[in-house]
């Protein structure tokens, strides 16, 4: 728990000052409750000793002896101007409100300045997980889905509430507590002493409610987790969803995995509401068997009252320790994984000191590289060599590892062994950034952001200008339909208001208004129709002059016109050369080509599989990265 409690301060630490403040005010703010208190009975006392009551209580007897007698001349003097005055007597019973209004602003400002770290604290943790996962190669990230990913970043909520709400209280009631102690101690130490004894026979079921809190506070964080993802994939997956007829199938897993997450929920409710009672209990059956004490005892009424009333004020104190005691086991919990996860090193860091690229006109090497996923070789001894502004047609079946090519260069993963430069430097030497600044790709899935169209061009070059997106909208041949609906039409949730042509138009303008060097095309037109596709291909013949471009399976013209074509099987090189060679020699490309003859469609196909001769089905699966 310390540990914990250590992260929350680091959290914290940047605000310091105000943190420092709010404590400062957590304090007093517990010395104003019983100060009140104080005030209240003092007024009551200092009014009613001129009033002629024989039985108006003596406070100063229960103060310590070096204060007694500032604290009778005081006394007397406020009820002697009392008793002759009625302004007297409203100045005096004004220092209630006085008192309860300045524990009012004192609790305000201890709870504004918590709040007021705790959510700047909460959103410097979100940005540096974000950031962390952001960094993170895609290796790290294809292991977690989206929903869990986000569900990590919302358990940052937990913390929040702790640093505002547990910082308030574990200062405030304390000293709330101490001081109203200290009170009956002064009256009947060896009482005080058999009450502490009590409370700390208290904490022995609290500790055992605390645990069950931890536990039941992990599985509910999982089931919350469990909850984000058929919610995901329900919404994500709509069409297909109501096409099958889906919705009471998608419903009944939400109504399951809501049901876990309500028992287990409840299960903190009950582990943390339980020591309250207990806590109540336990303390009243000490403040009977006490009264009993203090009437055999012989005590004054006036000793006894203020004993017990002082005694029963420290459980309100108390059960609010308890209680967040219990809520920052369940934060510890919620938050584990998230602190689990700003541990995980980054695989694939910058290099401390990084090499300058500059890739146009630049040789692009492969030398020798193997990769491998998840103990499965996916390239192997692969040795490829680009000139400057040489167009690489990459060929051949699915899970050949063609796009396993693309990723290695973007670097979204390391080769195993072996190296691949630009102009002579290893990429793993050049920073990330750098490196893929001069990169641009265009995919067959275009990925889009809910947002304007005009900004989703200048993604391409963050600051790119009006005219910059407009030229490069021009280039893509989308700047006609743009116009029909304006640069600032939002294109919705993964471009959801655009066709697929639209949509691969859009995210050739991002590609051309980058002006990156290097240019990768995987299976740009591969899902469009046949109009589309030839808009889109006359865009990327026009993207593709003056850049070293790498076309994964793309269109059969635009493969026969490449400078070389690279067939790819198993993760190794069959063959490679421009198209009229490697159709004579009647090897991995001359079957592609001529399947893609016999479609029709202008496409290159792989093979269809052999048909199986046993009477059971044998499905391959198929490799990760392709």
């Amino acid at each position: 728990m310390i540990e914990f409690a250590l992260k929350l301060w680091k959290l914290a630490r940047p605000y310091k000052g105000r943190f420092i403040l709010g404590i400062i005010t957590g304090a007093l703010s517990g010395l104003m409750e019983t100060l009140v208190l104080v005030t209240a009975a003092f007024v009551v006392a200092t009014a009613f000793t001129h009033s002629g009551a024989s039985d108006t209580p003596d406070i100063s007897r229960h103060l310590p002896k070096a204060l007694q007698g500032i604290f009778s001349a005081l006394q007397d003097a406020l009820s002697h101007y009392a008793a002759t005055s009625h302004v007297g007597l409203f100045l005096l019973v004004s220092l209630i409100p006085i008192a309860m209004t300045a524990r009012g602003i004192v609790n305000y400002l201890n709870n504004y300045l918590m709040n007021w770290v705790a959510i700047r604290a909460v959103c410097d943790l979100r940005t540096r997980l974000f950031d962390h996962l952001q960094s993170q190669p895609l290796g790290y990230l294809s292991k977690l889905s989206t929903p869990e990913l986000t569900s990590r970043i919302n358990d940052a909520l937990v913390l929040q509430n702790m640093i505002a709400v547990w910082s308030v209280t574990v200062i405030r009631e304390p000293v709330n507590a101490i001081t109203l102690l200290f009170a009956a101690i002064h009256i009947s130490w060896r009482l005080a002493l058999v009450s502490v004894v009590v409370l700390l026979v208290c904490g022995i079921p609290i500790s055992i409610f605390n645990k069950k809190v931890r536990h039941a506070g992990a599985h509910s964080q999982v089931e919350s987790a469990a909850m984000f993802s058929v919610m995901h994939e329900s919404f994500t997956g709509n069409r297909i969803v109501k096409a099958y007829n889906l919705e009471k199938v998608m419903s009944d897993r939400f109504v399951r995995v809501l049901r876990g997450y309500t028992s287990h929920y409840m299960r903190i409710v009950r582990a943390t509401e339980s020591p309250g009672p207990i806590i109540e209990i336990i303390g009243a059956i000490g403040v009977a068997v006490l009264l009993v004490y203090l009437v055999d005892s012989g005590t004054s009424f006036e000793r006894a009252s203020i004993f017990i009333v002082a005694l029963l004020s420290t459980y309100k104190p108390i059960k609010a320790i308890v209680r967040v005691q219990s809520q920052l086991h369940q934060a510890r919990a919620a938050t584990g994984r998230l602190f689990d996860m700003l541990a995980t090193p980054n695989a694939m860091p910058d290099p401390a000191n990084p090499v300058p690229l500059t890739a146009e006109g630049a040789e692009i090497e492969f030398d020798n590289v193997t990769f491998g996923y998840d103990k499965r070789v996916v390239l192997k001894n692969f040795n490829l060599r680009v000139k400057p502004g040489q167009v690489i047609a990459l060929v051949g079946s699915t899970g050949g590892g063609k796009t396993t090519v693309t990723n290695l260069l973007l670097r979204f993963y390391d080769p195993t062994s072996g190296a691949i430069r630009i102009g002579g430097i290893d990429i793993r030497k050049v920073s990330l950034h750098n490196l893929r600044d001069q990169i641009a790709i265009v995919t067959q899935d275009v990925i889009l952001f809910n947002e304007s169209i005009a900004n989703n061009i200048a993604y391409g070059r963050p600051g790119a200008s009006q005219a910059d997106i407009e030229a490069a909208a021009k280039a893509a041949y989308a700047h006609d339909f743009i116009l029909e609906k304006g640069y600032n039409f939002g294109v919705g949730e993964r471009g959801s208001n655009l066709s697929g042509g639209q949509k691969q138009r859009l995210a050739i303008a991002r590609a051309v208004v980058k002006k990156a060097p290097i240019l990768i095309l995987d299976e740009a037109t591969s899902s469009l129709d046949n109009q589309s596709e030839r808009i889109v291909q006359k865009a990327l013949d026009e993207l593709m002059v003056g850049r070293t471009t790498f076309c994964v399976a793309h269109r059969l013209s635009t493969v026969r016109n490449a400078d070389l074509i690279v067939a790819i099987e198993h993760g190794q090189i069959m063959e490679m050369g421009r198209h009229d060679e490697l159709l004579e020699r009647g090897g991995v490309y001359h079957k592609l080509y001529s399947l893609s003859l016999a479609t029709g469609d202008g496409k290159l196909h792989a093979p269809p599989p052999k048909p199986a001769v046993a009477t059971a089905l044998v499905v391959e699966p198929k490799p990760a990265l392709t």
